[in-house]
């Protein structure tokens, strides 16, 4: 498992994991009940770091082209994740099959109509690793529309009645970010 860690870290095209997810990765290990689910994942770097320690992962984008990119670091890796195109943002539906899941890793991406979705979602138990912009990061850069923007405490209401371990709303350095970030355990009843 070491050697696959090495070979994502050192992939030309590959990012790092979010420091968040590094951060609480204990957390997250094969006794979760069920597949973790990267939303949004881009080129997946975060879905490719657990899949490398065990896990099994799924990686979920509108994007062919990221998607792409993602299945080639796995295969480069020598680590298996599923790959699933998807528009999260059909109007009208719910694209997340319900108590699925038993984790599911969001970052950089806002869309609200699916916060309720993630939650159906989600195994009892399993968790949310959520870190997204809030409405401040307007003032500094990139995203502006406020419809990409949290406001302040509005992750947290998100998934309220589930366990916290650990939420933070400010700035963060590397890149200079306003963000909301959110752990956190759906109770098991």
């Amino acid at each position: 498992m070491i050697a696959a860690e090495e070979a994502l870290d050192s992939g030309p095209d590959m990012a790092a994991p979010a420091a968040l997810l590094v951060r609480f990765a204990h957390l997250l290990t094969p006794a979760l009940p069920g597949p973790v689910l990267d939303l949004a994942c881009g080129a997946g770097a975060n879905g490719l770091y657990l899949a490398a320690r065990g896990l099994p992962v799924i990686l979920s984008d509108r994007a062919a082209d990221r998607l792409a990119v993602a299945r080639a670091a796995a295969r480069r890796a020598g680590i298996e994740a599923v790959i699933w195109q998807v528009d999260l943002e059909r109007s009208g539906e719910n694209p997340l099959p319900e108590r699925t899941y038993g984790a599911i890793l969001v970052f950089r991406y806002l869309h609200r109509p699916l916060l309720p979705c993630i939650d159906k979602a989600l195994n009892p138990g399993g968790l949310i690793v959520y870190e997204t912009y809030l409405a401040a990061q307007a003032a500094i850069g990139r995203p502006k529309n406020p419809d990409f923007l949290l406001n302040p405490g509005e992750l947290a209401r998100s998934f309220a009645g589930y366990e916290i371990l650990h939420a933070f709303e400010g700035e963060l350095p590397g890149p200079r970010r306003f963000a909301a970030q959110l752990v956190a355990r759906k109770p098991s009843t």
